[in-house]
């Protein structure tokens, strides 16, 4: 019987626990490797936080140390695999991290950047590289604890920030995303009782170093299988959907984009009707693209709105949002939204301002090695413990429900008008011949900022005129909404997780200018 997955596990130990491009493991297998691993951690001296990096491209075995790391009570540090060596360093030394784990694709860099924090040990699978210990090796060698008890304290994931204003933050995985428990086998139990572990197999689909993605290590560790794909390829997506079964997964918005421009006869070749528990995150998904996707794939799609740091703090399922289209949902306990002007002062229902959540606990945002950080900088030096902002604008209508218009650092002020790009945005996403855009403000002589939008034709061999956009944009929006100036470029370089960094997209724009 599997000792640490129940479910489907101890129903038939010898069925496929875990799938990857190089095959597939029974739970017999998967229990095997993890208790290898989690044995020799648990025998690793690790410091007082026990934390330990993953520093590795999605894989079956990036997700059982994941799982491995859990059951030794340590805390996982997931790494960005795009990082290079210096910002991955700065990571393991802010987070102390005393080993970390590598792929193929990290293992130099992990080994530099190790080098550099000084952390001791780096171990690694499908790499020979100078400074890379083999997993297997590293198992076998070196003191082992005997049959997992499973009675030692949970730990929760260190999780860093994009850090697209400066350095990343480290932040603890919230109490709202982690189950907690007095023992390891406690916090099993309780993972058990997460809505996702009442599904069937679960698809990744996003890099396991993000929030949402690195469900699936905890679907695992509950007995739920896991089907792990790399970087994404929307065909791929909708071929192991239909083979394996799929009922769950996490998703973003520019997942539903790549797979809505698959040809019309490509999507309708493949068999989603198994799908029952989609959640998307990570940005804000334009309209008419989920109301695209609930007619393809059924109301199987849940919102969920948040962050790193807190969670979620809004969610909304698929009927809620047809009521109430554009709604990133209802604040979830123990959160309370609320709209403030920019002295701090609360603002009516329906009107647009600074959305702010107040955490009923008391911790709002809680960042490692800043414990001084503000949640909420405008509201006075007293502060107010629990209440914090994402650095959205957005309003709440009467039925509670939340919208988010716009990021406040977003806001272009040209002439002395405020204007958020993410109204032009948002509808100009609804043009036929576009498929993506975001805006900015660029330094201008005579109005202070001028508002530059950045489009992504859908057929880039045969773009639309700039000047028919601005028409057709100055037909559904008040003139001064509309950009000064419509550039066409060939992507936005959103993050896997479908973030566009509005500052490097100015830059290079700037950049191009001076030119």
């Amino acid at each position: 019987m599997v000792s640490f997955a129940r479910g489907g596990a101890e129903a038939d130990p010898s069925e496929v626990a875990l799938r990857d491009s190089q095959g597939a493991l029974t739970w017999s297998a998967v229990e095997t490797t993890v208790e290898q691993i989690a044995a020799r951690l648990l025998a690793t001296d690790l410091g007082e936080h026990r934390r330990v990096a993953v520093f590795a491209e999605n894989s079956a075995l990036c997700v059982l140390v994941h799982v491995a790391g859990l059951l030794a009570s340590t805390s996982i540090v997931p790494v960005n695999f795009h990082l290079g060596p210096a910002e991955a360093a700065y990571i393991l030394d802010d987070s102390g991290a005393q080993l970390v784990f590598c792929g193929t694709e990290t293992a130099a860099a992990a080994t530099t950047a190790a080098r550099e924090a000084g952390t001791p040990q780096v171990v690694g699978w499908g790499t020979d590289a100078n400074g890379v210990t083999p997993l297997d090796e590293w198992c076998e060698s070196g003191p082992k604890v005997g049959e997992l008890t499973l009675d030692a304290p949970p730990r929760p994931n260190l999780l860093y920030t994009s850090g697209t204003t400066g350095r990343p933050k480290g932040t603890e995985l919230p109490p709202t995303m982690f189950a907690g428990g007095a023992t390891v086998r406690e916090h099993l139990e309780r993972l058990r009782a997460n809505p996702f572990a009442q599904f069937g197999t679960h698809l990744v689909v996003g890099p396991l170093y993000h929030t949402g993605p690195l469900q699936a290590v905890r679907l695992l560790s509950a007995g739920v299988p896991v089907v792990v794909l790399g970087r994404f390829d929307a065909e791929a997506t909708l071929a192991a959907i239909q083979e394996h079964r799929i009922e769950s997964s996490v998703m973003v918005p520019t997942h539903f984009s790549r797979l809505l421009a698959l040809p019309a006869d490509v999507r309708a070749s493949y068999d989603v009707s198994s799908l029952r528990f989609v959640v998307h995150t990570g940005a804000k998904c334009p309209v008419e693209v989920k109301r695209e996707m609930l007619e393809w794939w059924g109301p199987v799609l849940y919102e969920a709105y948040g962050a790193t740091e807190v969670g979620t703090t809004c969610l909304i399922g698929p009927e809620e949002w047809l009521a109430h289209p554009g709604s990133v949902g209802r604040p979830s306990p123990p959160f309370v939204a609320t709209v403030l002007d920019d002295d701090g002062v609360e603002l009516p229902v329906g009107t647009e301002g600074n959305l702010f959540f107040r955490d009923s606990t008391g911790r709002g945002i809680v960042y490692h090695n800043a414990p001084e950080t503000p949640t909420h900088p405008s509201s006075g030096p007293e502060g107010e413990p629990g209440l914090f902002t994402l650095g959205e604008i957005g309003y709440v209508d009467d039925d509670g429900y939340v919208f988010i218009t716009d990021r406040a650092s977003d806001m272009v002020v040209s002439g002395g008008v405020n204007i958020y790009p993410a109204e032009a945005e948002h509808e100009l996403v609804t043009h036929p011949d576009i498929a993506d855009a975001a805006g900015f403000g660029v330094p201008d002589d005579e109005m202070g900022e001028a508002f530059v939008l950045l489009v992504v034709a859908r057929d880039a061999s045969a773009p639309p005129e700039p000047e028919v956009l601005r028409s057709w944009l100055r037909d559904r929006l008040a003139h001064y909404k509309c950009p000064r100036r419509i550039v066409i470029v060939d992507s936005l370089d959103r993050t896997t997780m479908g973030k566009v960094v509005k500052r490097t997209l100015r830059d290079r724009f700037l950049a191009a200018q001076r030119g």
